[in-house]
């Protein structure tokens, strides 16, 4: 049975959590540090280049639009149903309770998948910033330092939401504060005649996504974009830690995907003008290119201030990404759709410790197995989290517009925002997953360019993950408690939720 939190603290929520612990702010940079912008950006700028030339920023543009609508079904949905479980909660209210079992495992599943690489990169990036060259080119001295990273950002996890913020705010200055500076110089540059040979003229058009040269290169670019907007929603993940629960955390998930835009534009035009589209594509596969331009636009010793901000990026990202995964467990096992241990909240910290030291110790496990196969194998597992993304999120749009069905056409706005927008952004999500299925299906897609079962890799990986969740649900079904699965599907939200001036809705654990 979960751990019954002490009564006497005065901090604990309802539920266990620590209510109040963070604010807006906090929220909104957590959102922010969860889609690791700066590590993001390294890792697929060359590629998004290398697809779209200069019309790259355009890319990054539209693949706005769908993380935007997403971001527009996350605040309507928590606005009536503050669970920490998000997708999970929301889809098993309005489309049952199998296919929300199924988004809330795909929440944990990114998380084991994607935390060892983010540890990964922070590792290599830490030997490289302290002049270690031989440590950052050593499979054995990344992997050790990747999992006492793991092992660290886990343990802030558990000892409280405001320790995590705190440590958030720091990281998140440096990242974002050092790639728009990156950013300003390498423009002013360009504007100036100083850049080096092969730069080119920024031009409005490179922002025009009805200029790219095809929608096969659109597509491709969206299904980049799916990964480098991915992790904004970790601020609605704690929406029972963060005070004003039922606008906050929305509200910080739709303002923190509109400064992704933003810096996301403003960082590919300076690099797609400053370096000119030969030296980018040199980094397709190589997401050392901040640090390569790094030294040509600031110069020493500014330059090491863009390998600090990917630094940083990869470690605040390995430790955010560590809270949704955690929380998602946390609100499953509460609703009796998982073990009810994983539901615990430490009586002092009062956080869910157990679900978090077993997301931490998963995705530890994952990252140390694969990468011992061999370094590709890595990069195929982050190929495979565009299936997971696009899945969750598809289901959160959809399951938005079915809960809300019965108030979309009481106004104008709740048609737009509420039922047009997430409506729009899970078919477009939808679409990306169909195509990323039949993509990944080809071997050669893949950087190890290796087959399972005559499939790609990545494919692979994210089929099989999802298959064990089916099977790991069915097997709950048969042998857990059965009052998860008995819940109708096709709920509605009560008319008062929807207009905001009620208490919140009862999470699922309380039958509501």
């Amino acid at each position: 049975m979960p751990e019954t939190p002490d009564p006497t603290t005065p901090a604990a929520s309802e539920h266990g959590l620590k209510a109040n612990a963070i604010g807006f702010v906090d929220a909104l940079v957590i959102g922010l540090a969860s889609t690791a912008p700066a590590y993001s950006l390294a890792a697929v700028i060359g590629i998004v280049v290398v697809i779209a030339g200069v019309q790259a920023p355009a890319v990054l543009l539209a693949s706005f639009v769908p993380m935007f609508f997403i971001a527009a079904a996350f605040y309507y949905m928590n606005r009536a149903d503050q669970d920490c479980g998000t997708t999970f909660s929301w889809v098993t209210r309005a489309l049952g309770p199998w296919p929300g079992w199924m988004g809330g495992w795909a929440i944990c599943t990114t998380g084991i998948l994607v935390v060892g690489s983010l540890a990964d990169v922070a590792a290599r990036y830490f030997y490289v910033l302290i002049g270690a060259d031989g440590a950052a080119d050593s499979k054995a001295a990344v992997t050790v330092l990747a999992v006492a990273i793991i092992a660290l950002m886990t343990l802030i996890c558990v000892l409280g939401t405001d320790l995590s913020a705190r440590l958030q705010n720091w990281l998140i200055g440096a990242q974002v504060g050092a790639l728009l500076l990156f950013a300003a110089v390498a423009i002013w540059k360009v504007v100036a005649g100083d850049a080096p040979e092969g730069s080119l003229d920024p031009s409005l058009s490179w922002l025009n996504p009805l200029e790219i040269e095809s929608i096969s290169v659109l597509v491709a670019g969206l299904l980049t974009g799916v990964f480098i907007y991915w992790g904004w929603e970790s601020a609605v993940n704690l929406t029972e830690e963060v005070e004003d629960s039922a606008t906050a955390p929305g509200k910080a998930a739709v303002i923190s995907t509109v400064i992704l835009l933003v810096t996301y534009v403003a960082v590919a035009i300076a690099v797609v003008a400053f370096a000119g589209l030969e030296r980018i594509a040199e980094f397709e596969d190589d997401d050392a290119i901040f640090s390569s331009l790094a030294g040509d636009v600031l110069g020493s010793p500014l330059d090491q201030l863009v390998v600090l901000a990917v630094l940083t990026s990869a470690l605040a990202s390995t430790q955010t990404t560590i809270l949704p995964a955690s929380r998602t467990t946390l609100s499953m096992a509460r609703a009796k759709a998982l073990p009810g241990a994983l539901g615990r909240v430490h009586h002092r910290y009062l956080t869910p410790d157990v679900s978090t030291w077993v997301i931490g110790a998963l995705a530890a496990l994952w990252y140390a197995v694969v990468n011992s196969l061999s370094e590709n194998f890595l990069f195929d597992t982050l190929s495979a989290l565009s299936l997971m993304i696009a899945f969750y999120y598809s289901l959160s749009g959809v399951a938005c517009v079915v809960y809300y069905r019965h108030q979309l056409l009481k106004s104008v706005k709740n048609f737009l925002f509420i039922g047009a927008a997430p409506g729009a952004g899970a078919l477009i999500l939808a679409y990306l997953l169909v195509k990323s299925v039949i993509d990944l299906a080809d071997p050669e897609a893949s950087y190890s360019g290796s087959s399972v079962l005559g499939i790609g890799v990545p494919l692979f990986i994210g089929a099989a993950f999802l298959a064990l969740g089916a099977i790991i649900m069915v097997a709950w079904y048969f042998a857990g408690p059965k009052g998860y699965f008995e819940r109708r599907p096709f709920e509605a939200v009560p008319p008062e939720l929807a207009s905001g001036h009620v208490a919140p809705a009862p999470t699922l654990q309380e039958g509501g």
